[in-house]
């Protein structure tokens, strides 16, 4: 067996983990054994194939639409690659400035070297000519992690 599945008290499948982490957790009370190996044992416990957990973890988190903003979020994203130059990103650049009310957002934001959002300074990309080479978006959840 290569994990013990978790589910949630409405029976939701969570994730898997290991038997040792399977044994953690009910020795630590967390969960109950839902199923398990016949004939088989690991001490006083029987051998988890399925544990369901004893209160409800909420998973809305899970679903929602796009991850929220983050700095690093921006540069994993863009995989530290300058919007302007191409070279290696350092930090985050908004299109529309702050100081003129741009909001931290996915689609205000992009990877910036230092020069290049030095000499963009406080206006936007049209205003400094500066062109940018691929367009900002709202990363999955799954895309961020797999980055």
């Amino acid at each position: 067996m290569s994990g013990v599945l978790v589910i949630n008290t409405d029976n939701t499948a969570l994730h898997t983990v290991s038997v040792k982490h399977a044994i953690g957790m009910l020795v630590r009370e967390v969960a109950v054994v839902e199923e398990a190996r016949d004939d088989h044992a690991i001490g006083p416990y029987p051998w988890p194939l399925v544990l369901r957990l004893v209160r409800y973890v909420k998973t809305a988190f899970m679903y929602a639409r796009a991850p929220g903003w983050t700095k690093r979020g921006v540069l994993r994203r863009d995989g530290h690659v300058c919007a302007y130059c191409g070279g290696r990103a350092d930090t985050v650049d908004h299109l529309v400035p702050q100081s003129r009310g741009g909001p931290n957002t996915w689609g205000n934001t992009v990877a910036a070297c230092g020069a290049c959002n030095a000499f963009k300074a406080d206006r936007t990309p049209a205003e400094a000519r500066m062109v940018l080479r691929y367009a900002p978006y709202a990363p999955s959840r799954a895309e961020l992690a797999r980055l």
